[in-house]
């Protein structure tokens, strides 16, 4: 997994690749090409590559404040609707990529969080937050409806229906306390703590059966629209496949030697 991205930093500590969104005089916002360099780069990673999760954060205390003002919101009102369609996809391919990518990828989530912002937390497998964090789906705000980059799909999924209208019909920040409450945030930690608490959970992940970890997701993904019976089957056949791979006999034969497993993704 080799980046060189220019929209934003990107390094690899450990088996953990760490994004970090960095225009700070601005709150993190996104640009056109930023929104298609991390469509890109959660396409292109590759499960056999030297990262095993993937952590993504803002600097200087904020996540990321949306799109820019100046350089996205302007420019929309130029479009025709052949230029914005394309537009709406390509951010919505950033979530489809982010929920595809194989690795396990936290968000951690301090300051601003707003807009598209709000969208790739709610995008990720698992956020840690902040008290002091101000999440808001603030579309509805500047006159836009609430379904934006596969809010109305997922956000429902993961704070309740009720929750999510109230949040998508508003556009109201939610503090880091309730986004704890509500199920939006796994875990809340001290701003010091964020992205040594985010590295440490992901370097945990890092170290486990990769191959199974994408399963997994993959099959969270599948079984949304599916009855129970065909879930059941779709589970039973992914996981025949996990007990074929070297990681499963790994397992056992370290669980016999009373050795903790070492996981390779094979």
């Amino acid at each position: 997994m080799t980046f060189s991205p220019e929209h934003f930093l990107m390094e690899l500590r450990g088996r953990v690749a760490v994004i970090t969104l960095n225009r700070p005089e601005r709150k993190n916002p996104l640009t056109f090409d930023s929104y298609a360099e991390l469509r890109d780069t959660f396409r292109a990673v590759d499960r056999e590559g030297p990262a095993r999760a993937v952590v993504i954060s803002g600097a200087a205390d904020n996540f990321c404040s949306g799109g820019d003002v100046h350089e996205i919101i302007g420019p929309l009102l130029e479009m025709d609707g052949v230029g914005l369609l394309e537009f709406t996809r390509m951010t919505g391919d950033l979530v489809k990529a982010m929920r595809s990518c194989p690795l396990p990828v936290i968000a951690a989530v301090d300051g601003v969080c707003a807009g598209a912002g709000a969208a790739i937390a709610m995008a990720a497998d698992l956020r840690v937050g902040t008290a002091r964090s101000r999440t808001a789906f603030l579309f509805a705000r500047v006159g836009l409806a609430g379904c934006d980059m596969g809010a109305c799909a997922l956000l429902p999924r993961l704070i309740g229906q009720g929750r999510a209208t109230e949040l998508l019909l508003t556009g109201r920040s939610m503090g880091g306390e309730e986004a704890s409450e509500t199920g939006f945030f796994n875990r809340l930690v001290e701003p010091r703590q964020l992205l040594e608490t985010s590295l440490e959970w992901a370097g945990q992940l890092a170290a486990g059966p990769n191959f199974a970890h994408a399963v997994t997701k993959n099959q969270l993904n599948l079984e949304w629209d599916m009855p129970l019976d065909e879930a059941i089957e779709s589970e039973a056949q992914a996981q025949a496949i996990c007990m074929q791979t070297n990681d499963f006999r790994r397992a056992y034969e370290a669980f016999v030697r009373r050795e903790k497993p070492e996981f390779m993704g094979d």
